[in-house]
């Protein structure tokens, strides 16, 4: 089958299609709530090395020590900078603004820089991902509210874009997996923020790694997915990056050597989850979406049949995730709100090169 590709823009765009209605983002604000201040369960990522660094995650890390685990508080505020920027006018915007400028104090924020800084493998690479796409959106919240938002958050950006220049050069291999260390995921998130940004040593970097990576990659296993714990398809997310990192051309190309005849097997069918309450089987409940989002994404750079019947395919995804997105078990209702929530206001459409 043959793809063929739109002409894209080469400049990213944070604008994209916003599917999430006022009453949806209400709930999933109200989870995304419900974690920011709650310490504990608490999953720590740090290494002790020493009996001072047996501390309670409020102190140390002020701001970002709710929601189970750090990335999962990160990308919990990034929930929430969104839905206020999306939805201005809803009745509980400026409640949910008064929630986040309790967190994201100039004084926290400096104390999460140090901590980065300290530790620069903490959270390598997703918390990185997640807290730079958290970055973009504080950014695009263009108010006084939200410019001085950024201003505050900028000494971690620049804890974790310094750590990444420094770890990326040392990588020789790609992280394959369908959850947290695999790289594909964090390289689309680093790049849509170096070009949101305009630091272009930083995405000359990852473009050449990610081609280093994934360019020669051909008749990717689809018959391997998924493992009993994925919240990722590693495939996809690294189709998803390719989209972003080749010309509209280079892709089609690319993207007909990875997915021969577009046979996704396994891929096509979404997942379902036998216990909510575990927090690894749950990760499948992320899958769906994960699937669903990057789906919209690469068709995104396709015309004709394989857009629409990509699209399909997604939407079978999207109606299972949503379906079991709020189980009442904080296993998964720490975390799957943003990924319903980043699907659903199209956060993973843009960035095409």
């Amino acid at each position: 089958m043959k793809f063929v590709c739109l002409l894209l823009l080469t400049v990213m765009s944070l604008a994209a299609k916003n599917r999430l209605s006022e009453t949806d983002a209400r709930r999933f604000a109200d989870l995304a709530l419900a974690g920011l201040n709650r310490e504990f369960p608490n999953k720590p990522g740090n290494v002790l090395r020493s009996p001072e660094d047996a501390k309670a995650p409020s102190q140390l890390t002020p701001v970002f020590f709710g929601h189970f685990d750090w990335h999962s508080s990160v990308h919990g505020h990034w929930t929430l900078v969104r839905l206020v920027r999306l939805f201005p006018k809803a009745r509980w915007n400026q409640s949910v603004r008064a929630e986040l400028a309790k967190k994201l104090t100039r004084e926290g924020l400096v104390k999460e820089a140090a901590y980065l800084k300290k530790n620069p493998s903490f959270e390598r690479m997703y918390g990185w991902a997640w807290a730079l796409r958290l970055g973009i959106e504080l950014r695009a919240l263009d108010d006084a509210q939200g410019r001085e938002w950024a201003t505050f958050y900028r000494p971690v950006e620049e804890a974790i874009v310094r750590n990444a220049k420094s770890y990326l050069p040392k990588l020789d291999w790609p992280i394959r997996c369908g959850f947290h260390p695999e790289s594909s995921f964090a390289f689309g998130h680093l790049l849509d923020w170096a070009r949101a940004t305009g630091d272009q040593g930083f995405e000359d970097l990852l473009v050449r790694k990610a081609k280093k990576f994934y360019l020669e990659d051909v008749a990717y296993p689809v018959r391997y997915e998924p493992s009993g714990n994925d919240f990722f398809s590693p495939g996809l997310n690294e189709a998803d990056l390719m989209r972003r990192v080749l010309s509209a051309a280079e892709y089609g190309v690319w993207l007909e050597r990875f997915f021969p005849g577009f046979e996704l097997g396994n891929l096509k069918t979404p997942v379902t989850v036998s216990d909510f309450e575990d927090g690894h089987l749950v990760h499948l409940v992320g899958l769906n979406f994960n699937r669903a989002w990057n789906l919209r994404g690469i068709a995104s750079a396709l015309d004709g049949d394989p857009k629409s019947e990509l699209l399909k395919v997604a939407d079978a995804h999207e109606k299972l995730g949503l379906r079991d997105a709020i189980s009442g078990h904080y296993e998964g209702d720490h975390w799957l709100g943003t990924f319903a929530v980043y699907l659903l206001t199209g956060a993973g459409e843009t960035g095409s090169k």
